[in-house]
């Protein structure tokens, strides 16, 4: 049988303390957090642009040879011209754990360079990657 209740539940007065009424926030203080959350995300967002954004710098793997300790990597730099780049390369092994980092600066005058690239490694590599390059 199912009952359909109409009336307000009442408890009784004393036992269980004061019920509250719900009020609103107020406009200042939904205004407020508003701001700071957008003020924030934009602060957030420009911080990952200058680190991760901005494409004048990028690179792609061309070729890597992998040996018992160590692993070359043939890659391509495109940037800027007259401009100095930064790359990093790493070397994983088998499975996935990262054996070799290294940071490739590239002097050039030329927008696009191909650089070979020796990285010595703490196990036996099984890829050679191109993480990122970026200004110097």
């Amino acid at each position: 049988m199912d009952e359909t209740r109409t009336t307000d539940v009442r408890f009784p007065p004393g036992r269980y303390g004061r019920r509250r009424e719900g009020g609103k926030p107020s406009k200042l203080l939904v205004g407020g957090a508003a701001s700071v959350f957008l003020i924030g995300g934009v602060a957030i967002g420009l911080s990952m642009y200058n680190q991760y954004g901005g494409m004048d710098y990028t690179g792609d793997v061309v070729a890597f040879d992998t040996d018992e300790r160590h692993v070359t990597v043939t890659f391509d730099v495109h940037k800027p011209e007259g401009a100095d780049a930064t790359c990093v390369v790493r070397a994983r092994s088998k499975d996935g754990a990262q054996v070799g980092n290294a940071e490739v600066s590239i002097e050039a005058e030329e927008p696009s360079v191909r650089v070979t690239y020796t990285l010595e490694t703490s196990a036996k590599p099984v890829t050679g990657e191109l993480l990122r390059c970026y200004p110097t």
